[in-house]
């Protein structure tokens, strides 16, 4: 009896976006942070797309964004949310490898990726249960409703090659979240949609409806007034806004990609604009990216009307899960940052583990220095 031949090495060199995208259209689905439009929203990076091949057959693909050291050119390269190949591999060396050998070529002294791997999920029901009981202050406390072994195992083998995991706080890093919240459609109705959804969540919907909130969507035009929208809300709740120009270029560079790739929401209110949001989707997948409300005209709910409008919108588009992107991993009562998962919890979906960010020094002293900087930042 003769054992199956093990797979042969894989190259990695750049392709072109074009050659990217096609790539990308034949996927399911890949993160938006992998798309090579991505690369021109991130302007203060060097974007470049990469392919894995096996032989002439191109297997994988991913973005690679560039960021220069001061006064050095040397980079740290990031794959955000990425790269997109096999992580059900045994033999995850076949990729990685070649991966760093071809960014060392680039000049990186360090990579940092983000490997698109669910490892836990907890549904609605158990975070609701875990969150009204005081033993229980973070999601790794609860006992996960799935847990996949083999993408737990893909950690014990980065580890094997050198890769280390970047510390989260509360499920936060300096790049992109750890633990998502996204409400899976397949196989759903509207129906089935909204009886997943807690009491609140149903009725806030049908008093947008009772008092005449009207969800439509935008056009690059209208962004103005999204952003006005906004900076208000960045105000009232402590965080830095971006400025106009950066959701301009993200609206140009996702809209000549595919014309409905990114898609802007306008909820009115006899003609007031009272929240505002952004989705974007790739393939079977639809993400929440912005939201914006204002303060006055709040009990109309134009938040939940919004929200509504996008999970059938995507649900219609084919999609498979929305995606409403990161929380903290704090189930505190007492945290404020706990009201941002209970707002999500409502919609009756399902908090996801991300395998994290994980990062591979190419140069020990300038990875590092870097490390350092970034923690003193």
């Amino acid at each position: 009896m003769t054992s199956a031949p093990r797979p042969g090495p894989l190259s990695v060199r750049p392709i072109s976006s074009s050659e990217h995208l096609d790539y990308i259209r034949s996927r399911a689905s890949v993160s938006f942070l992998q798309t090579p439009a991505w690369a021109t929203v991130k302007n203060e990076w060097r974007g470049e797309s990469i392919g894995w091949f096996d032989g002439s057959t191109l297997v994988g693909a991913a973005l690679v964004l560039h960021r220069q050291l001061p006064r050095v050119k040397r980079y740290l390269a990031y794959l955000p949310e990425g790269p997109d190949i096999d992580w059900t591999d045994p033999d995850l060396g076949r990729w990685l490898t070649p991966l760093a050998a071809h960014l060392k070529q680039q000049r990186a002294f360090g990579i940092r990726m983000g490997p698109p791997v669910v490892t836990r999920r907890w549904h609605a029901a158990t975070i609701k249960q875990a969150i009204a009981d005081p033993v229980l202050t973070t999601l790794s406390d609860v006992p996960a409703d799935v847990r996949d072994d083999a993408a737990l195992a893909v950690a014990t083998a980065l580890n094997g090659l050198g890769w280390k995991e970047i510390p989260t706080e509360n499920g936060f890093s300096a790049g992109q979240p750890k633990f998502n919240f996204q409400i899976p459609l397949t196989d759903r109705s509207e129906a089935d949609l909204l009886a997943g959804m807690n009491q609140q969540w149903r009725r806030n919907i049908k008093k947008a409806t009772k008092a005449g909130v009207e969800v439509v969507r935008g056009a690059r035009g209208d962004l103005a007034e999204f952003h006005q929208v906004y900076a208000e809300t960045a105000e009232r709740d402590h965080f830095t806004p971006r400025p106009l120009s950066y959701f301009e270029r993200m609206w140009d560079a996702l809209t000549a990609e595919e014309p409905d790739r990114l898609v802007l929401y306008l909820a009115r209110h006899e003609g007031d604009l009272v929240a505002a949001t952004t989705m974007v989707r790739v393939g079977q997948h639809a993400w929440y990216s912005y939201g914006a409300s204002t303060t006055a005209k709040r009990d109309v709910r134009g938040s939940n009307a919004i929200q509504w409008q996008m999970m059938r919108d995507a649900m219609a588009a084919g999609a498979t899960a929305y995606d409403m992107r990161g929380i903290t991993e704090t189930l505190d009562p007492d945290d404020p940052h706990v009201g941002l998962i209970q707002f999500k919890v409502g919609t009756g979906g399902e908090a996801v583990e991300y395998l994290g960010e994980w990062d591979l020094p190419l140069n020990r002293a300038l990875h590092l220095g870097f490390t350092q900087y970034m923690k003193r930042r």
